[in-house]
């Protein structure tokens, strides 16, 4: 089941959320300082201990503080206008942190809008993968948790293209 909410992704009750993560895994702006804010200090001992994450994978940490009982760091790519296989590695994040979810466990996941912010991906092709790349998962719940307003409506936007219902 694919759901859409609006509002703070560590608040929410599922297995593992998925954080917008830097390459460095060292915690920043957004909804990775966000995250790592609310997981607290361990969060970023746990990140450092895995080193780095290139563009297009992810790597998975504890919970530590939040509601969710895994956090999976996946690595966007930085927007360059489209002819450095930035598609291609987002597509990659969202196939990533689906694997290690299961590989997990986990029964859950959260989502938040990777590469949008700071990483200018453009928003409406960024809802479309995120839905093409999750709507055939084997995970029974997918939560895309849109911080933004205007996501949540290119989400909507997306799915009914494809015809796939978000609840």
């Amino acid at each position: 089941m694919l759901m859409l909410v609006g509002g703070d992704i560590t608040k929410l009750e599922v297995d593992a959320i998925v954080n917008a993560a830097n390459a460095a895994l060292s915690g920043g702006g957004g909804v990775d300082g966000a995250i790592h804010a609310a997981a607290g200090p361990e969060l970023l001992a746990a990140c450092r201990a895995l080193g780095s994450c290139e563009p297009g994978d992810a790597k998975i940490t504890p919970g530590f503080a939040l509601l969710a009982k895994h956090v999976i760091h996946a690595v966007g790519p930085v927007w360059r206008g489209g002819d450095y296989e930035e598609e291609r590695l987002l597509r990659s994040c969202y196939r990533r942190a689906l694997e290690l979810a299961i590989e997990a466990g986990a029964q859950s996941i959260a989502f938040p809008c990777i590469s949008t912010g700071a990483y200018r991906f453009p928003r409406p092709l960024a809802a479309a993968i995120a839905i093409d790349e999750t709507r055939h998962s084997t995970l029974p719940r997918i939560v895309f948790c849109c911080f933004d307003p205007g996501d949540i409506r290119l989400y909507r936007r997306s799915a009914d293209t494809v015809g796939v219902q978000l609840h």
